[in-house]
C-alpha cells in the first residue's frame, strides 16, 4: 500500500521513512496526487512548494 509523508507530501510504494525529507511520519491516508517529471519547468510544483520530482499527494487526510 502506498504512505505519503505527512511533512512533504511525497508518494512512496516502500519502506517506512521519507526518501525525500527522512522522517517517518507516514500516512496511507492521503488523496489526489500530482506526478512533476520537471521540477523546473512546472507552475504547479512551484505554487505548492515542491523542490523534487516525484509524485506527490494532494491532500493528507489523517
Amino acid at each position: 500500500m502506498e504512505k505519503a509523508c505527512r511533512t512533504c507530501k511525497v508518494i512512496i510504494s516502500q519502506g517506512d521513512t521519507c526518501p525525500i525529507c527522512g522522517v517517518s511520519n507516514l500516512t496511507t491516508k492521503w488523496s489526489g496526487y500530482i506526478i512533476v517529471l520537471n521540477i523546473e519547468k512546472s507552475e504547479l510544483a512551484k505554487k505548492l512548494g515542491l523542490k523534487v520530482n516525484g509524485t506527490y499527494a494532494l491532500s493528507i487526510n489523517g
